[in-house]
C-alpha cells in the first residue's frame, strides 16, 4: 500500500463527518480511489453531488467538488460492499461516553461488524476514532476476525491512527502535526506508514525532535495513549488555569497578567482560563483515560473543577451585576468555541441552565446560527439591538469584537469568559471577567 497504489487500489472512508470527510477527500487529492460510507443517506446525496454537508470547513468545499467531479470520491451507504472491494479502511466513526465516563461502543461494534463482513486478506485497517488504551487489540481485533474468519496481523493489517486535527482547519493540521500510527504487530505498523505516508504531505518544523512526518509508536498501544495523553494534558492544565482564576477572584488578582508573566520563561506553559471546556475531544477524552486508569486523581480532579466553570462564571456575574432574577440575560455564542457551527458539549448548555436556577429570562445569540437554529437547540434567539441587562461572552466569535452599544442597548453588566477584546462595549457597561 503505498503512492504506486493509487487509482488502482479502493480506499474505503467509514463515517463522513467533519473529521471523515475532509480525510476522503484528502486521500482522493492525492491520486487514491475513495469509497466515502456513511450510514446517513443525505450525507451521501450530499456529497455525491459534490455539496459538503456541513459548512466551515476551509478548502473543502472546492476540494470536494474537485474529486467529486474526477470520479475519486464515491459516497455510499454500502459499506460492507465498500470494504470488499477496498484494501485500506480507515475508521472515523465517533465513541462518546455516558454520564457516569464509560464508553458507548455500540456504533463502533456495529461498524466493525459491517467492516469484517466485507474484509478481505491483505486489507489495512485503520482505527482514527480515539479509543481507550487497549481497544484496537482486545476488542475490534477478535470483531473483526470473528466476522471476517480472518486474523488481524497475519491475513490482514490492524492499525491505530488518531485523528489529531480541528475542524475548520483540518487540511493545514494535516500537513502541520506529524501522523501518529501504531500497528498491531511490527508488518502492521509498517503497512500503515506506507499507506499514509502515501496520502499526506507535511510541513517542514525543524523545532520537533524528527522529521515531520509519519511516526511509528510501535504499537497500537502506543498511538492510543499519545491521542489520550495529549487531549488529558490540556483539560488538565485548563483545569489548572480555572483553579488559579476561582483564587485570585477571591483575592483581587489579575489571573490573566499572572498566566502571562509565568509564561515569559520556557518552563511554564499555563493554559487560559474559561467559562467552559467543549467539543467533541477536551471534554470526552480523559473520561476514556478515567476509564482507563481510574486511580489518575489528578485527571479526574481537572475533569470537575472544568464543569464547575459554567456556575463559577455566573457568581461572578452575579457578584457585579446584583441578582439577576427577572432579569435579561443575553448568553453570546452557542458554539463551544469562536470561529466554528459546532455545539458538542458547548458551555451553553450549562450557561443557560445556571442561569434559568437563578430565575434569569435568557435568550441567546450565535453568528453562525439563525434564529430556527437556535430554537432548536432549545433557547430563545437574541436579536441584535434587543434589548438586555446583562450578557455573558460563551464563544469567543471575532464578530462581537465589533459590537457596541447599540447592539446590547440596556445592558449594564458583561462577563466576559473567554477574554475576548471588547474595545467598544467595554466603556460601555461594566465588564467582568472570570478572575472576578
Amino acid at each position: 500500500m503505498n503512492a504506486d497504489d493509487a487509482l488502482t487500489v479502493p480506499v474505503a472512508v467509514v463515517a463522513l463527518g467533519k473529521i471523515g470527510l475532509p480525510l476522503a477527500v484528502q486521500f482522493a487529492v492525492k491520486g487514491w480511489r475513495v469509497f466515502g460510507c456513511d450510514i446517513n443517506a443525505a450525507t451521501i446525496t450530499a456529497v455525491n453531488s459534490g455539496d459538503e454537508p456541513f459548512p466551515g470547513e476551509y478548502g473543502l468545499q472546492h476540494a470536494l467538488r474537485s474529486v467529486v467531479g474526477n470520479g475519486t470520491l464515491t459516497g455510499t451507504t454500502a459499506t460492507t460492499e465498500a470494504v470488499r472491494q477496498a484494501r485500506v479502511v480507515v475508521v472515523v466513526v465517533p465513541l462518546f461516553v455516558n454520564e457516569k465516563g464509560v464508553p458507548d461502543f455500540a456504533a463502533m461494534d456495529a461498524t466493525t461488524d459491517a467492516i469484517g463482513k466485507g474484509l478481505q486478506p491483505g486489507t489495512l485497517v485503520s482505527y482514527e476514532t480515539t479509543l481507550p488504551v487497549g481497544t484496537t487489540r482486545n476488542r475490534f481485533a477478535p470483531l473483526l476476525e470473528s466476522t471476517s474468519g480472518l486474523r488481524a496481523g497475519v491475513d490482514f493489517h490492524l492499525a491505530f491512527s488518531p485523528e489529531r486535527v480541528l475542524t475548520g482547519r483540518v487540511f493545514a493540521d494535516l500537513r502541520r502535526y506529524p501522523k501518529l500510527v501504531g500497528g498491531l504487530t511490527p508488518a502492521c505498523g509498517e503497512a500503515a506508514e506506507r499507506f499514509y505516508e502515501s496520502v499526506l504531505d507535511f510541513d517542514e518544523r525543524p523545532e520537533l525532535p524528527q522529521p515531520n512526518g509519519v511516526w511509528n509508536l510501535g504499537s497500537c498501544e502506543a498511538s492510543e495513549m499519545a491521542k489520550l495523553a495529549e487531549t488529558t494534558y490540556r483539560d488538565v492544565n485548563i483545569g489548572l488555569a480555572n483553579q488559579f482564576a476561582k483564587f485570585s477572584s477571591a483575592n483581587n488578582i489579575d489571573i490573566y497578567k499572572v498566566i502571562e508573566a509565568c509564561n515569559s520563561q520556557p518552563y511554564s506553559h499555563i493554559h487560559q482560563p474559561g467559562i467552559a471546556v467543549g467539543g467533541h475531544c477536551i471534554p470526552i477524552y480523559p473520561q476514556m483515560y478515567l476509564w482507563n486508569d481510574p486511580d489518575a486523581t489528578i485527571v479526574r480532579a481537572a475533569r470537575e473543577a472544568n464543569w464547575s466553570m459554567p456556575k463559577h462564571a455566573i457568581d461572578v456575574l452575579e457578584r457585579a451585576h446584583g441578582t439577576i432574577a427577572g432579569q435579561r440575560v443575553v448568553v453570546l455564542g452557542a458554539s463551544y468555541r469562536g470561529g466554528v457551527k459546532e455545539t458538542a458539549f458547548s458551555g451553553v448548555f450549562a450557561v443557560v441552565d445556571e442561569l434559568k436556577k437563578r430565575n434569569a429570562r435568557v435568550s441567546v445569540h450565535d453568528p453562525m446560527f439563525t434564529d430556527d437554529e437556535i430554537q432548536r437547540l432549545g433557547f430563545i434567539p437574541f436579536s441584535r439591538g434587543g434589548l438586555a441587562d446583562a450578557a455573558v461572552l460563551q464563544a469567543d466569535h471575532t464578530e462581537y469584537s465589533a459590537w457596541g452599544p447599540e447592539d446590547l442597548p440596556g445592558v449594564r453588566t458583561m462577563l466576559n469568559g473567554r477574554r475576548l477584546d471588547l474595545p467598544i462595549l467595554v466603556d460601555h457597561c461594566r465588564m467582568v471577567y472570570l478572575d472576578g
